[in-house]
């Protein structure tokens, strides 16, 4: 069962999960063949199922709302109410699922342009979007529960058809690509093949647990003028123009061009542990495949 199926990520999970002989049902605004909706799950409760994964949110970054109070709580309640509202359809399952699988992010460590962070790494309590990550993982917390749970905590996902890519692509074609501000920030980031596999990855290997960071191995070495770079080099574009910090703040507002502005070097030490292997793991590789 996936909420937030429909989405970039949920459209890429729910492919890869088929691919491996998963039947999925997606949890959406409304029901239909294959899916259920919200409001049915909170009464009729969860459908028989080995595993739950939850990916529902609405865009952070959607440059076409502005940042004010109320699409502040939209993303808080499209993240942490929709948890909630699995987590509770867990607990009162006869039959528990095995797996609850939940994807966060990486804003729940504090930006830093040193300071690396693994899954063990202390945060979520210094800004908006780290509150929100501590909100919304304790909205999944089941105590006493048999079923499995992990938390992936991802960067910014990279793929063709939607995600950072996407709103970047043109600009860089045009040969007015380049880094924001500084560009010296750190720039966590994952193929959404590997975002998909490591979900796929937690959900059918019965010994992984806790928290998992969704990030590329080479992430940490990864700024975001580096990430400019490499995708105008995969586009045979100049990324000569720096977008000045001025210019984000202005589309995005200033509490969440933070997001964009600064960044966290972040190290997947969890998730290499667990046996993960990355089909991405180097940025150049991850953009050619996106833009080919």
């Amino acid at each position: 069962v996936l909420g937030g199926g429909t989405g970039f990520v949920g459209r890429a999970l729910t492919q890869l999960l088929q691919s491996r002989g998963h039947e999925v049902t997606h949890v959406s605004r409304h029901g239909g063949k294959d899916r259920i909706s919200w409001e049915e799950l909170s009464h009729s409760g969860l459908p028989p199922c080995d595993a739950v994964v939850n990916l529902a949110g609405e865009n952070v970054l959607n440059p076409f709302r502005r940042w004010g109070d109320a699409f502040c709580r939209e993303v808080i309640s499209s993240r942490v109410e929709t948890t909630k509202t699995l987590a509770k359809a867990i607990a009162d399952a006869e039959q528990p699922p095995r797996a609850w699988v939940l994807v966060t992010g990486v804003g729940y460590y504090r930006p830093s342009p040193t300071a690396e962070y693994t899954e063990d790494s202390p945060g979520g309590d210094f800004d908006f979007f780290s509150r929100l990550v501590s909100s919304w993982e304790a909205a999944a917390l089941i105590p006493g529960s048999p079923t499995r749970g992990v938390v992936v905590r991802s960067g910014v996902v990279l793929g063709r058809g939607g995600g950072a890519v996407s709103q970047m692509l043109w600009p860089f074609r045009l040969g007015l690509g380049g880094p924001l501000g500084s560009g010296l920030q750190p720039f966590p980031w994952i193929h959404i093949r590997d975002l998909a596999g490591i979900v796929c990855h937690a959900l059918e290997s019965e010994c992984v647990q806790g928290i998992l960071n969704g990030v590329s191995p080479s992430s940490p070495a990864t700024s975001n003028g580096t990430f400019a770079q490499e995708l105008a080099a995969a586009l045979g574009r100049p990324a000569l123009l720096p977008v000045p910090t001025w210019a984000v703040q202005a589309v995005f507002g200033a509490e969440r061009a933070i997001m964009l502005l600064e960044g966290q070097r972040v190290v997947p030490k969890h998730t290499l542990q667990s046996g993960y292997h990355f089909i991405f793991p180097d940025l150049s590789g991850a953009l050619k495949d996106i833009v080919a």
